[in-house]
């Protein structure tokens, strides 16, 4: 045996030539063994030596690549085990000693714009099931990658894929925060799922948690046995501050080491595992005490935390987007440093989300407030409309016994034509507003059961409503460019020509004002009343011609016959504009026109 002490780079069991170095940070141990299958579990063989500010290291080659380990922390007379902070894969109880070996071959892929964006959000255990029982896998969302990108998605959202308590998770209770869950393929399996996703043309968005850890089978916890008023130790809070609805699991964002780990883990997602980019959870239990609500103490550290890992992401990897789950409407989230911001390259916009379900899920027409669906059309942060991401659906709209837009709209009946209509109102506004667009798993064919994390996707309903999938496929295809006459869509501008609320007709222009070549008109039906012979106000003579017609009966048997044709527009003023076009507007319709 040879084992030498060093005060290597990098975090965790590092592979070198031959030796492998063990290193981990335990500030208040007195001691710090590793243990693991190379020498026969010998908790007082290898011992590691401290260096500066509690970080201790050993190099040996005694183990190797695919053994497993544990550190032993002697501690005020005992010796605690634990897993690595930093184990790139666990089994149910060891960490154990790899590097990712996997030949990547994505160098062409480029990420692409904000603009151009349109994201997929799934749960990879969900998502593909291979059968009832089982946990869906990497290789079931590969199976899908096709129907994907037929769909003319460009980015996926994955829910957390850190190892987690258990084989069944949404993924926010992150027990090794640098391992891949094994219930869904492990290291390599979600590599090859980035990497194809790459060679489709597809990026990918990884879902991290960094407001809280666990709360379960965390080894974190009093990790080198030190700890206040019966709390976390060293990797938490161990005053008020600890308190989180996820237990008193709040990392602790003033020690530098803390902050230091989190960064690492973003890196990890970006250079290790290719990542386009990264959502993280809940940012507002990062930066306040109490997640935002009311007035509630600010984490300023938290802040520190969140610009460091913008910044150097920035700087590092310009493509990459970074997305904050904030919901508090605010846009220090999305500001530059030099306004106080935090840097974050977009958004979740509660914004959009809420007005436009509360409008579309109305039961009553009369009652429709076309008003909040402008105001959700207007917002932005930070003055850029793609600061922000726009939605009707996502993994915390239609959980926890919330239903799905649907079923909100008809309970019970969430295949009828109303549901179905202005379910669509909702994903046309969405793909068809200034911002990202982002669509919820089985959204684009109308699956009416809310999101569980024990029940698959059913699959069934995307046969069943392939005409409703299409209709989406060809709005999602327009907003990126894949069918023409779309660039309004990519655009930072949007005019309202049209909002009556007597007869719940919405009119808006997308446009590109420094290339207005290719505008957009979206005209949008709130009520169950048809129209022939409608006018709304233009300013200028367009010759727009019918695109889209979501509520054919091309998309859906049940549908609408009524024949709607492409604008005619007269020399008469409406809306206080010089002229006026004329088309036909079928019950809870969405048109598009374009003039290319």
């Amino acid at each position: 045996m040879n084992t030498t002490i060093t005060k290597s780079a990098g975090m965790g069991a590092i592979v070198n030539d031959g030796t492998v170095t063990f290193r981990v940070w335990a500030p208040n141990a007195e001691k710090v063994f590793v243990a693991g299958s190379f020498n026969n579990w010998s908790e007082s063989e290898i011992l590691l030596e401290l260096e500066e500010n509690g970080y201790w290291s050993v190099v040996t080659d005694m183990a190797s690549p695919g053994d497993e380990y544990k550190y032993f922390i002697e501690y005020e007379g005992s010796l605690l085990p634990r897993n690595d902070p930093y184990a790139f894969e666990v089994t149910n109880s060891n960490s154990v000693i790899r590097t990712l070996d996997f030949d990547w071959d994505d160098d062409d892929f480029k990420m692409p714009s904000r603009n151009e964006l349109v994201i997929y959000e799934l749960h990879v255990g969900t998502f593909n099931r291979s059968s009832p029982e089982a946990v869906g896998t990497f290789d079931d969302v590969i199976e899908k990658l096709d129907y994907l990108k037929n769909l003319g998605i460009n980015c996926i959202e994955l829910l957390p894929v850190a190892e987690f308590a258990g084989g069944i998770s949404w993924g926010y209770n992150p027990a090794h925060p640098f391992a891949i869950e094994q219930d869904y393929g492990g290291p390599e399996a979600f590599a090859k799922l980035v990497n194809l996703a790459h060679k489709k043309g597809i990026a990918v968005i990884m879902d991290v948690v960094y407001n809280h850890f666990g709360p379960s089978d965390v080894d974190l916890w009093q990790f080198d046995g030190w700890s206040e008023n019966g709390k976390g130790g060293i990797y938490f809070y161990n005053d008020h501050r600890s308190d989180t609805p996820w237990g008193d699991t709040r990392p602790d964002y003033g020690r530098e080491e803390v902050r230091q780990y989190l960064r690492d883990n973003a890196l990890m997602w970006i250079e290790k595992y290719h990542c386009d980019g990264l959502r993280m959870d809940a940012t507002s239990y990062i930066r306040f005490e109490g997640g935002g609500m009311g007035y509630d103490t600010e984490i300023e550290e938290g802040n520190v935390l969140m610009r460091d890992i913008n910044m150097e992401l920035r700087e590092k990897y310009p493509h990459v987007l970074t997305i904050a789950e904030d919901l508090k409407g605010d846009s220090r989230v999305t500001d530059a440093v030099e306004h106080n911001g935090l840097l974050y390259g977009s958004q979740w916009d509660m914004n959009f989300v809420h007005p436009v379900r509360e409008v579309i899920e109305d039961t009553h027409d009369d009652s429709r407030d076309l008003e909040k669906i402008v105001g959700a059309l207007s917002y932005r942060y930070s003055n850029d409309a793609f600061s922000r991401v726009v939605y009707t659906e996502s993994h915390d709209e239609v959980a926890n016994g919330k239903a799905r837009v649907p079923e909100e709209i008809q309970p019970g009946d969430a295949e009828s034509d109303f549901a179905k209509k202005r379910a669509i109102l909702g994903m046309v506004l969405t793909l068809t507003a200034p911002g990202i667009p982002m669509l919820f798993q089985g959204q684009e064919f109308i699956e009416d059961e809310y999101f569980k994390d024990t029940e698959g996707l059913d699959w069934n309903k995307e046969k069943k409503h392939s005409g409703i999938e299409t209709l989406i496929s060809d709005v999602i295809k327009l907003r990126t460019g894949e069918i023409s006459g779309g660039k309004g869509l990519r655009s930072q501008q949007i005019e309202f020509l049209h909002v009556n609320n007597n007869t719940k007709i919405l009119a808006y222009k997308r446009f590109d004002v420094n290339n207005p070549t290719e505008p957009v008109l979206v005209i949008l039906n709130f009520s169950n009343q048809a129209y022939e012979d409608y006018g709304i106000g233009l300013n200028e003579n367009e010759p727009f011609t019918l695109k889209i017609n979501a509520a054919s009966d091309i998309y859906d048997d049940a549908f609408s016959n009524m024949e709607v044709t492409d604008m005619e527009i007269k020399d008469k003023t409406t809306d206080a504009k010089p002229l006026t076009g004329k088309m036909s507007i079928p019950a809870y319709a969405a048109l598009i026109y374009t003039i290319a």
